[in-house]
C-alpha cells in the first residue's frame, strides 16, 4: 500500500551548495539519502516529495558540510499482510515467479499459482500447465495475495514478501478473465 508520510530529519549540505539552501536543494539532497531505504514502520521510501521546513544549520566539528534539520513529505510503499496486490511477472524460475509490485518484487511460489502442476519452461522463461495449457510468463499481469513478509532494513533487496495466488478471484488477468467469461456463459444458460 502506498502512502504519503510526514518525516523529521536531517540532512548534510555540502559546503558548495551553502549559499543557496532552498527547500528544493534540500528535497534532492532527501531524495539521495533516503529514496530506495526501507524501514519497517513506514516501509520503503519511494520519493521525497515536498520540504515544509528547514531549520537552522549546525555545523559539526570535522566534517565540511553543514546540517539542517527538515520536515517533509515521503511517498512510502508498504506491504501489508493479506493485501492484495497487482504487479507484473519479472522473472519466472524453475520454483516460481517473481512479481513486481510497487518498488519491491514478491515471490509467487509454483506451488501457490496453481491446483495444476505447472512445468517450467527455461528457454521460453515461462511456467506452463498441459492439463489447461495455461502459460504464466515473464510480463504477464496477476493479483496475488501477501502471505508472508520479512523485512531487511540494512539491505532492503534482501526483504523477501511471499505471494499466493490460489484462491479465487486471484491469479494471472488473463487467467481471471476466462473465468469471469466462463461464469456469464453458465448464468446465461
Amino acid at each position: 500500500m502506498y502512502k504519503r508520510v510526514r518525516l523529521k530529519d536531517t540532512v548534510e549540505v555540502p559546503p558548495r551548495y551553502l549559499a543557496d539552501v532552498s527547500p528544493e536543494l534540500v528535497r534532492r539532497l532527501l531524495q539521495d539519502k533516503l529514496e530506495g531505504q526501507m524501514d519497517e514502520d513506514i516501509g520503503s521510501v519511494v520519493s521525497v516529495t515536498k520540504v515544509h521546513d528547514i531549520g537552522d544549520g549546525a555545523v559539526l566539528p570535522n566534517r565540511p558540510g553543514v546540517y539542517y534539520e527538515a520536515d517533509f513529505d515521503v511517498v512510502t510503499f508498504d506491504p501489508q499482510m493479506q493485501e492484495v496486490v497487482d504487479g507484473e511477472v519479472v522473472e519466472v524460475v524453475n520454483f516460481g515467479a517473481f512479481v513486481g509490485i510497487g518498488p519491491v518484487d514478491g515471490l509467487l511460489h509454483v506451488s501457490q499459482i496453481s491446483d495444476e502442476y505447472l512445468a517450467y519452461d527455461g528457454e521460453n522463461q515461462q511456467l506452463a500447465s498441459r492439463d489447461s495449457n495455461r502459460v504464466l510468463s515473464v510480463g504477464d499481469a496477476v493479483r496475488a495475495r501477501i502471505v508472508t513478509k520479512s523485512v531487511d532494513e540494512r539491505n532492503p533487496r534482501d526483504s523477501k514478501i511471499g505471494l499466493t495466488a490460489k484462491q479465487p478471484g486471484l491469479g494471472k488477468h488473463g487467467w481471471l478473465e476466462e473465468e469471469r467469461k466462463r461464469r456469464e456463459a453458465q448464468a446465461g444458460d
